[in-house]
């Protein structure tokens, strides 16, 4: 098994490069591989409230479906604190329920 590092850097704005990182990342874990998730620059955007829910790539699905499957995975997400700060994203705002750390 391999172990696998995905770096997210697109935000909301390109919903479809977006959604095919969380797309490879839960793919991978369901393939047994291990998956750790970074997501920094206007990746952090995407764990503003509301905003899962309702992003959809063309061709690379619900970014809301695949954070589930992350999370059923057991992957962890590692958000930048730098990227959150500089986007006035603060700790209380971002979407619970996942393996998220800052």
């Amino acid at each position: 098994m391999a172990s696998f590092l995905v770096h997210v850097t697109t935000g909301p704005d390109d919903p479809t490069k977006a959604a095919l990182a969380f797309l490879v990342a839960a793919t991978a874990a369901k393939g047994g591989h291990s998956v750790t998730m970074f997501i920094a620059g206007e990746g952090v955007s995407l764990f503003r409230p509301g905003v899962a829910s309702s992003l959809e790539g063309k061709g690379t699905g619900r970014l809301e479906q695949h954070l589930a499957a992350l999370s059923e995975a057991g992957v962890r997400l590692y958000l930048s604190g730098m990227s959150a700060n500089a986007r006035g994203l603060e700790r209380d705002e971002v979407i619970s329920g996942h393996s998220l750390s800052f």
